[in-house]
């Protein structure tokens, strides 16, 4: 395997307009307005990789950007109908790419639920780190979300470092990500919380909200 270069993230990233701005913007029409704008209020980390279990390429730009090419690989044709997209991708080598403004309603959760809420995609911001459920990410790759987690707790006064956990907890049985390699522990370390937050109630009810996706 061909040894992975750095990239150190940005030092003293800041948000802007709603773009973090030491990101690499590449605008996804996947999007649309938030219920409730001061409501953002979950952070949720996921996995991505195209082609499945390869890094580098340009599949995930292409994916959120409607332009996948279904002939280019087989896992294409399945999936080149979705329309979906996340906040942030965190690359193997630490870039970090915007393609949804923090203050609209990215596609990246699904049916989901957070203590008791449905519908994450209304209250959540999605970042996506590149990799699979089957091998270590980077470690620029933590020092870059934690760096990003700093600037969005530090932008979003909504938003809690309690209130961080990933799409296998509010999509359980559906979603694995972002898997067992995920070290949890040292971002519970590095933001000194426990983590996953638990984004489970002790009861079963859900509280609905409008203009679901």
């Amino acid at each position: 395997m061909p040894k992975i270069e750095t990239k150190r993230p940005e030092p003293n990233s800041t948000i802007n307009k709603g773009f973090l701005e030491s990101a690499r913007v590449c605008p996804s029409p996947n999007h649309d307005e938030r219920p409730d704008i001061d409501d953002i209020s979950l952070i949720v980390i996921h996995n991505i990789s195209l082609p499945p279990n390869e890094f580098g390429g340009d599949g995930i730009d292409q994916l959120f950007t409607n332009t996948l090419d279904r002939d280019e690989h087989p896992f294409y044709k399945e999936i080149d109908h979705l329309r979906v997209s996340s906040h942030l991708l965190i690359r193997r080598e630490g870039e970090v790419v915007q393609y949804v403004p923090f203050e609209k309603r990215a596609w990246h959760a699904g049916e989901s639920s957070y203590l008791g809420r449905s519908v994450c995609n209304d209250f959540s911001i999605g970042i996506e780190m590149e990799g699979t459920d089957f091998e270590p990410f980077t470690e620029v790759q933590y020092q870059t979300l934690e760096q990003t987690l700093t600037a969005l707790l530090k932008r979003y006064p909504s938003l809690s470092k309690e209130n961080i956990t990933g799409h296998e907890h509010i999509a359980p049985g559906r979603k694995t990500d972002p898997g067992p390699y995920f070290r949890w522990d040292s971002l519970s370390d590095a933001l000194d919380v426990q983590l996953p937050a638990n984004a489970k109630l002790e009861t079963d009810t859900e509280i609905d909200n409008d203009g679901q996706r």
